[in-house]
């Protein structure tokens, strides 16, 4: 791959963006308020599609036990430490630096051993990773099918990629971009949507580089549940992908 190829990938004004909230990214209440509120949602469809994938019991605590995991877009690894702490040996890749220094020091006072990378994904040279994670991430990249290349080269014989995006609809123009932005439950600038991709274009991307998406499950808001795993992918979708 070309540096002029692995460049292309990161925006620096969105990695600027996201570096400037690194301070608050532990924060439930902060910025990144609603990153801590949608990662047990996250959290739950992973479990369910760890157990698919590699056969793991249910009730173990650790199913990740003796298993590689890459974190991509992982800002101050609010994935990275539940991937930890699910057994897995983590790495974690981001496109900010402060977001990497706030992420080390979290995770060395938790006792968490995570191995925590700045830079260019397909720069870095990582490889063979069992589980391979990028959320809400590919719709703040600047080449898409760039970035799924690298993702799947990362993957090991046998691994699961697991993603999740905002879907490019008018619903979540409404409220992920409207709504949410306007009254502060999203810094303003997150989100822009033109870059979201939908479930079609994200199986397309995937079989490019080789890869077979499996089943969308959507991320949905109500007053009643709050966010959740749902069959609606009108706002959020979260999807796993295995070599084709």
């Amino acid at each position: 791959m070309s540096n002029a190829t692995i460049a292309a990938t990161i925006r620096p004004e969105e990695a600027a963006h996201f570096g400037k909230l690194a301070a608050e990214w532990w924060d439930p209440k902060g910025s990144s308020a609603m990153l801590h509120k949608l990662n047990p949602v996250r959290l739950a469809f992973l479990r369910e599609a760890i157990d698919s994938h590699f056969g793991s019991d249910p009730r173990t605590l650790r199913p990740l036990a003796g298993r590689r995991a890459l974190d991509v877009g992982c800002g101050a690894g609010l994935l990275a430490e539940p991937l930890a702490r699910l057994g897995a040996a983590v790495t974690a890749v981001d496109a900010a630096e402060e977001n990497i220094a706030a992420a080390r020091a979290h995770a060395e006072a938790g006792g968490l051993a995570i191995d925590y990378r700045h830079g260019e994904l397909a720069s870095l040279g990582l490889a063979g990773f069992d589980l391979v994670t990028s959320m809400e991430v590919i719709e703040h990249v600047a080449d898409k099918a760039a970035f799924i290349a690298g993702l799947v080269a990362t993957v090991a014989e046998n691994g699961l990629l697991v993603l999740s995006t905002p879907n490019r609809t008018t619903a979540s123009r409404l409220l992920l971009v409207g709504a949410a932005e306007t009254v502060g439950m999203v810094p303003k600038g997150t989100h822009h949507w033109d870059d979201f991709i939908t479930p079609l274009e994200m199986s397309d991307l995937l079989a490019e580089a080789g890869f077979a998406m499996g089943n969308p499950k959507g991320i949905s808001w109500n007053p009643l549940k709050g966010l959740h795993l749902s069959d609606d992918l009108s706002l959020n979708y979260i999807v796993t992908a295995v070599k084709a």
